[in-house]
């Protein structure tokens, strides 16, 4: 069956429980459908692991009765299933306390147009291929270097799905999605030292997915390298962040710009909008019609329709990020922000990562963040880390077992640099990022 065509009986499905909903009493409602066809396949020194295929759907509806309101989900898409559910969600919402923030989003945000994003490019899901990829990139790290003893397990995935999302105001849209990986994670010892390290590739497309070679030696290369690591002397020195890691510094901005942080009032960046938080020369753009990006929709998951944003602008925090329910809060409206941001890309200053370490001078590289001490109503920041220490611009030795702290305001604001090597594999494209200052804690 054509894929257009499976969108196209979804679609029936979405609108025959809309309709279903309003005759069992519903004032408005939306509903989500999804499926899934996925190959999963990881090997382990050679050998075959685990193979496992995904073939999953599921329908979920929320209702409003006035301003009360009901949910449900099922994986069974009978008629007779779809029907109890629907009356369960409405039966829900009858006995809910009524909240005058509830409901579907304002009908006008309700986007409208679907362009074609380039997420969908499909290839068959062979198994023996797939086990073939998985087992050429182990044996690749494994290859590399005497040093690499052992493995912990290469992995492939591949996953072709389909999203519909439809609501009483009348928006039934939907888009197929795929999304392929592979990873690699080896085991190296040397003189009682072991080190694990691993490299992983992401992409829509199939045939750009780095290769299986190129997975393995980048693992096995990676491990190695931190064989010797030492511990290091507590001290405040500069911190680079590299770009396998730095995109989770902006994660929590997105947590502190979050609607639901600020109606909580649980944000260090509580009435910051319009506020220097950044220097000036950092500029922060969300594209969430990027073609065959991985965070990319012409919708959010509450149907508003997204646009191209400047998220931070010279600087200063221009957008907070609203859903329909915290936007009522807050007394404003939704900016397409249900279900997450849409591919940001975050503002650089030119330099290569090699540039960037020049810069930094002496101070840590960090390429692993451990632990989840970070606390978005402070903007405390301490978190368990691992990577390098450097001198006069040049690595010298592995570093681990060192804590990394700071606040998130003064971390934002004394950024000194972001490289232009840009890690594309998320929704967050950064290059490195290097902070004046940190406490390292070290030995």
């Amino acid at each position: 069956m054509q894929i257009d065509q499976q969108i196209a009986e979804i679609q029936t499905v979405v609108d025959d429980v809309l309709k279903m909903a309003l005759r069992k009493g519903a004032t408005q409602a939306e509903a989500s459908m999804s499926k899934v066809q996925g190959i999963a396949v990881s090997s382990r020194m050679r050998e075959v692991e685990n193979v496992e295929f995904t073939n999953d759907g599921g329908l979920g509806i929320s209702v409003y009765v006035g301003k009360h309101k009901g949910s449900a989900s099922t994986a069974d898409l009978s008629k007779e299933a779809l029907a109890l559910t629907v009356e369960k969600a409405v039966d829900i919402a009858r006995y809910t306390s009524e909240d005058p923030c509830t409901g579907l989003a304002d009908k006008e945000l309700i986007a409208t147009e679907f362009p074609d994003l380039e997420l969908y490019h499909p290839v068959e899901l062979d198994t023996e291929q797939a086990i073939k990829i998985a087992v050429e990139t182990e044996s690749a790290a494994l290859e590399y270097d005497d040093r690499i003893v052992n493995s912990d397990g290469a992995s492939y995935n591949a996953n072709l799905g389909m999203r519909v999302y439809g609501n009483t105001h009348g928006i039934n849209a939907g888009y197929p999605s795929s999304r392929y990986s592979l990873s690699c994670m080896m085991i190296a010892a040397q003189e009682g030292d072991m080190q694990r390290d691993y490299a992983y590739s992401v992409s829509r497309k199939a045939d750009l997915l780095k290769s299986a070679r190129e997975v393995g030696i980048e693992a096995a290369k990676e491990t190695v390298s931190r064989l010797g690591a030492r511990k290091i002397k507590t001290a405040n020195v500069p911190v680079m962040l590299h770009k396998d890691v730095a995109s989770s510094l902006f994660g929590h901005y997105v947590g502190a710009i979050s609607g639901g942080s600020l109606y909580r009032r649980s944000s260090f960046l509580l009435n910051k909008l319009d506020h220097q938080i950044f220097p000036k020369w950092l500029t922060i753009e969300e594209k969430p019609f990027l073609k065959g990006g991985l965070a990319s929709s012409s919708f959010d998951s509450e149907g508003v329709a997204t646009r191209d944003m400047t998220i931070v602008d010279e600087g200063r925090l221009s957008h907070y990020l609203y859903t329909t329910y915290s936007a009522r809060k807050l007394g404003t409206v939704s900016n397409g922000h249900a279900g997450g941001i849409h591919n940001w890309i975050i503002g650089d200053t030119g330099h290569s990562d090699a540039e960037l370490l020049q810069a930094m001078g002496t101070g840590l590289l960090v390429t692993e963040l451990m632990g989840q001490g970070v606390n978005i109503v402070t903007g405390d920041y301490s978190r368990g880390a691992a990577g390098y220490w450097v001198e006069n611009g040049v690595i010298q030795y592995p570093v681990h077992e060192v804590t990394i702290a700071g606040n998130l305001k003064d971390m934002f604001a004394n950024i000194q640099a972001i490289g232009a090597e840009r890690d594309l594999r998320g929704g967050v494209q950064t290059g490195s990022v290097v902070i004046d200052n940190m406490r390292i804690a070290g030995s």
